[in-house]
């Protein structure tokens, strides 16, 4: 938990941005696995824990503007919680270590919004997100679950984006810390990953150093030998000379902060000519891009700037051919890039994704629809105080080989003849995670192997 003052100041600064109403901010519920006892691990919401603090379940917390008043919704602790989870500081305490003063019993929370709606009073909340989110406003305000995306405030969405999208100082010190952590998790996997290990012994040698660190992971990890799948959590596979390594994972610390790194390796000690080839292709994508980060700068374009170097290496090789730029403005880079450079990151993994990409990484401009560019989750200008990651990737998906060239899709620029011979690549990503400067951008956290050189040298030392 962060100062007293934190969090006052954060709350102080919303209501600069939001003038009148009650601001409703739901805190999360325990999440049964399969009965009500058996639960996953709880997880606050991360924007009540932003302006609240509070990492406990059961909570929910009201601004009212127009009164002039914070308070937490919530019950104390009863006897059979203390027998059953141990001692622990009463709701009053814990309120008092966030400035929070007005504790009121969970009971009374639906006629107090009952009241302000009832004056005509806006009532703000965000878009929720889960099931009990949506029933508890249904039964607290008649407000339909189909309808509640759409009456979720705009206004309070924006003011709480425009927050937390600017990263203060002891919040970079905390996903810094995040990031070292996920820092040591690759390493581990790049020290240990051989031929006839399973997929699943890195995957859990890391998870372990997460949890080791007092945190958990910022998602699930994906450590795969078919990088191709850009969300492959399957951890089955044996690892088999003459194939990549992906892994793509983070921790989550205790202050809740996300790291987020990529790695891709050879499970042999070197390259072949041809990953060798792809790799440095992916390496100068990054480059390319980290060198373009600064204020006033849009992100689309440096995502654009990564694009376009790909096509020139993937001309190089005989991939690929025609104009770089009209190639890129026409989607044929899609193929093999098939997401975005980045996305912002935080208190989640992707920051704020459940209050809509269009305010947090569009400032609400339009998003393209065009495959491949429409999964670029940040395009806006940068600002100073953003914290994102740039992960570039190339991946050769034979499915989606197979479907353009049936379509004869954008022949003028893919050599599918070409391509086809790349069918059993797989897919290469690496990942950093950078904070926007007043001048240009640094990287949080400690380096891990980028180049193929670099990476090479990390696994003959492991081996």
């Amino acid at each position: 938990m962060f100062s007293t003052a934190t969090y006052t100041a954060r709350r102080a600064a919303l209501r600069d941005l939001v003038k009148t109403g009650v601001l409703l901010f739901l805190g999360h519920d325990e999440s049964p696995m399969n009965y009500a006892d058996n639960a996953y691990p709880f997880r606050q919401d991360s924007s009540f824990l932003y302006y609240f603090g509070l990492d406990s379940p059961g909570l929910v917390a009201v601004m009212d503007l127009d009164e002039g008043r914070d308070v937490v919704f919530g019950d104390e602790p009863t006897i059979d919680d203390i027998v059953w989870i141990g001692e622990q500081l009463s709701l009053g305490e814990r309120c008092l270590g966030v400035g929070i003063r007005d504790i009121r019993p969970s009971g009374r929370l639906p006629g107090y919004l009952r009241d302000a709606v009832e004056q005509g009073r806006p009532l703000h909340f965000l878009p929720p997100y889960r099931p009990e989110h949506q029933l508890k406003l249904f039964e607290w305000l008649g407000i339909a679950p189909a309808s509640q995306q759409a009456m979720a405030s705009v206004e309070l969405v924006k003011a709480v984006v425009e927050q937390r999208n600017h990263k203060s100082d002891e919040e970079i010190a905390q996903i810094e810390d995040a990031v070292a952590i996920s820092a040591a998790m690759h390493r581990k996997a790049i020290a240990m990953a051989r031929p006839g290990l399973k997929e699943s012994d890195v995957a859990t040698a890391m998870h372990e150093i997460a949890l080791r660190h007092g945190g958990t992971l910022s998602f699930p990890i994906i450590a795969t030998i078919n990088g191709q799948t850009l969300h492959n959590h399957d951890h089955s596979h044996t690892l088999e000379s003459g194939r990549l390594m992906l892994i793509d994972a983070g921790a989550e610390n205790a202050m809740h902060y996300a790291g987020d790194l990529s790695s891709t390796f050879p499970v042999d000690p070197t390259f072949t000519e041809r990953q060798r080839t792809i790799y440095q292709i992916r390496y100068n994508m990054h480059r390319e891009a980290v060198a373009a980060l600064r204020p006033g700068v849009r992100f689309r374009d440096v995502h654009f700037i990564a694009a376009r170097t790909m096509v020139e290496g993937l001309k190089e090789i005989g991939l690929m051919r025609g104009d770089a730029t009209e190639a890129v403005m026409a989607g044929a880079h899609a193929l093999f890039f098939v997401h975005g450079l980045g996305h912002m990151m935080g208190l989640d993994v992707h920051d704020m994704e459940n209050l809509g990409e269009k305010w947090v990484g569009y400032n609400g401009e339009p998003r393209s629809t065009q495959f491949g560019l429409k999964s670029l989750r940040l395009a806006r200008t940068l600002e100073a105080g953003f914290v994102h990651t740039i992960e570039p990737g190339i991946y050769f998906i034979p499915q989606l080989i197979d479907q353009w060239r049936a379509e004869h899709h954008l022949s003028a620029f893919i050599n599918y003849d070409n391509v086809d011979a790349y069918r059993d690549f797989g897919g290469i990503r690496n990942e950093e995670d950078y904070l926007i400067t007043a001048t240009g951008a640094r990287r949080l956290g400690p380096a891990l192997p980028l180049s193929a050189d670099e990476m090479e040298a990390a696994r003959q030392q492991a081996g």
